[in-house]
């Protein structure tokens, strides 16, 4: 019941403000609507680049919205509020990414599709397009959690942030990325997506632990 009314407060509040899950979803749209501006409209060459496009566009704008996932609340104190509630920390992130992913990683996966059919994508890629956007953005968020943890309280947390989290979202890039070039290809694109649902399955119970860890750290 717990992690239930904490999702449903970190929604209040990100729907109050709007703005992080407004300008992810903004930022993903302009950069798969201008890309074709500048390499032109062939359909060939948009669906040859489409795969790897929307997946970088997709990580971006989940890069976007980490920063505040924490440090909103560490400034204010109801960080500190909440670690006195005796609610356990992981409880916390997992909220906290739950939230996230509802805000961020939902709307990414809805206009997914739209975008892919505007790069000419192939029908059967945009169907195996959905499924690493579902499987992969998840992931996104609770390795981005580890690192917006990680990065409570410091300067230029942005930067950091980025420095920390882009390496540990390559696997997740390669693997969604793989898998629609395979089902663009005719070639089974399962092999990647099992891939992809072990990068979820490994972080969903590892990155709340590591969050938490980090928060602790940051709140002594």
């Amino acid at each position: 019941m717990n992690f239930i009314a904490l999702v449903r407060r970190d929604l209040r509040l990100a729907l109050r403000q709007g703005t992080d899950a407004f300008v992810s979803l903004l930022f993903f749209v302009l950069v798969l609507v201008l890309v074709p501006l500048a390499i032109g409209p062939e359909p060939q060459l948009l669906a040859r680049v489409a795969p790897g496009l929307i997946w970088i566009a997709a990580l971006l704008s989940v890069l976007l919205s980490l920063e505040r996932m924490f440090q909103s609340e560490y400034e204010d104190g109801s960080l500190d509020q909440l670690a006195l509630s005796g609610i356990p920390f992981a409880l916390i992130v997992a909220a906290k990414v739950t939230a996230q992913w509802l805000t961020t990683g939902l709307p990414l996966l809805l206009a997914g599709p739209i975008l892919a059919a505007m790069l000419a994508l192939p029908n059967d890629a945009q169907a195996v397009l959905l499924l690493s956007l579902l499987l992969g953005t998840p992931t996104l968020s609770l390795v981005g959690a580890i690192g917006a943890a990680l990065v409570v309280g410091a300067r230029r947390g942005g930067v950091l942030l980025a420095l920390l989290v882009l390496p540990l979202y390559v696997p997740v890039l390669i693997f969604a990325a793989g898998a629609i070039d395979a089902a663009a290809a005719g070639l089974p694109a399962r092999p990647h997506l099992l891939l992809l649902a072990g990068c979820l399955a490994v972080s969903l119970p590892l990155a709340p632990l590591a969050a938490a860890a980090a928060l602790k750290d940051a709140l002594r």
